[in-house]
């Protein structure tokens, strides 16, 4: 599997998305990026898309937004995570509920 490499463009987007939280940290993943809360990855970028984690039904709900589809390798698509419209907005509401819904899971352990 390949991964698909964001221009210097998809990352500056993709920053501007990311919710002004003191909570949100962006890290660096695979050539690409994640916005974490807690440890957990609630948005990230791959390549050109733009992902988030969502609540079972708030997925569903988005799976029938035009523009929306699956996150991540397509032979592998992430579980649980959808790519938002390329038409999104910082004011989304959609990232405000991936936040939500991340910040509200168990923090991962940091590693040693």
């Amino acid at each position: 599997m390949q991964v698909p490499k964001p221009s210097e463009a998809d990352k500056t987007r993709f920053r501007g998305l990311v919710p002004d939280d003191p909570r949100v940290e962006i890290r660096p993943m695979f050539g690409n990026l994640g916005a974490f809360v807690n440890g957990n990855m609630f948005m990230g970028l791959f390549g050109a898309d733009i992902g988030v984690k969502l609540a079972p039904t708030d997925t569903d709900t988005l799976a029938r937004v035009d523009g929306a589809g699956p996150f991540g390798p397509a032979e592998r698509p992430m579980s649980g995570w959808l790519t938002l419209p390329p038409s999104i907005t910082a004011d989304s509401p959609w990232i405000a509920k991936a936040l939500e819904f991340v910040a509200g899971l168990p923090p991962k352990a940091a590693k040693r």
